[in-house]
């Protein structure tokens, strides 16, 4: 058992050791671009310090981000450098290869995709030196839709395998976009896998069962519908159940739920994450 009382659940075979929430920060890093319902100001260094010793008190260590999060490594990097929200061995940092988010003069945003060895490799690199660490937990790369294509034609896992190797990660995996992308990892015997699940998007449902079975380890994205938790089936109950509650508990049911080791949520407000945090606790 941690602080906060969430008790870590292993990460597959990683030997890693993750609370069942995890800390997105894409909101740490940029706010163009994004699918969350309402529009929000980038937090300060002030109010993401307090966001993070408020993820510590409650029992979370599972930080995920990626380039494509605009300045999120950055900060993130900063913060850890300070002191003030705990030491590098508290926290189990997942980041991202493969997309990089640019503002073009049009001030629109947009994604940018290469899973190239090369691309793949100066990516975590540069990660490494954002986030002020010899080694990253967990580094995916972080699909663009053509699952297969990323997987198996790009040459990145290959590269994130090699940078395992070097010592630079100690697990590896891919954010998948679809059911099939998923399944294909896992029969590529990836460390971990990212998928979409949640009450109105279950189809990710059997690789969640999959990897369970093979020892994968699995990270849940978008489990509160990227802030439309109130859209989802379900979504609270007569009892007073909160649809956040609703949503996490739907995720977390037994059997399939055994097989998830973290639900990662982008949250800015350090009172949803304590009640993200209860309702996991449960």
């Amino acid at each position: 058992m941690s602080a906060g009382g969430l008790e870590r659940r292993a990460l597959g075979r990683t030997g890693l050791a993750v609370s069942p929430l995890g800390l997105g920060t894409v909101k740490l890093g940029r706010n163009t671009g994004v699918k969350y319902p309402g529009a929000f100001e980038l937090p300060s260094d002030e109010q993401a310090t307090t966001l993070l010793r408020t993820a510590l008190d409650e029992g979370v260590n599972l930080l995920d981000t990626a380039p494509a999060y605009g300045v999120s490594e950055e900060r993130i990097g900063r913060l850890l450098a300070s002191g003030q929200v705990g030491r590098r061995e508290d926290w189990v940092i997942c980041t991202k290869a493969g997309e990089e988010f640019e503002t073009g003069p049009d001030g629109a945003g947009r994604s940018r995709f290469d899973f190239s060895p090369g691309a793949v490799t100066a990516s975590v690199r540069r990660s490494l030196s954002r986030l002020g660490t010899d080694v990253l937990d967990v580094v995916l790369l972080h699909s663009d839709g053509d699952d297969a294509a990323v997987i198996d034609r790009s040459g990145g896992l290959d590269a994130l395998r090699a940078l395992k190797h070097s010592g630079a990660a100690r697990a590896v995996g891919v954010s998948t976009k679809t059911l099939a992308g998923a399944l294909l990892a896992i029969e590529r015997a990836v460390d971990v896998v990212m998928v979409t699940y949640n009450a109105a998007e279950p189809g990710d449902g059997p690789a969640v069962d999959a990897a369970h079975a093979a020892g994968v380890g699995v990270l849940v994205k978008k489990a509160l519908a990227s802030g439309h938790v109130k859209t989802l089936q379900g979504a609270g109950s007569a009892g007073g159940e909160s649809p956040v509650t609703a949503a996490l508990r739907f995720v977390f049911a037994p059997p399939r739920g055994a097989g998830v080791s973290a639900v990662v949520i982008g949250t800015i407000n350090p009172e949803h994450l304590r009640e993200a945090a209860r309702a996991v606790s449960r």
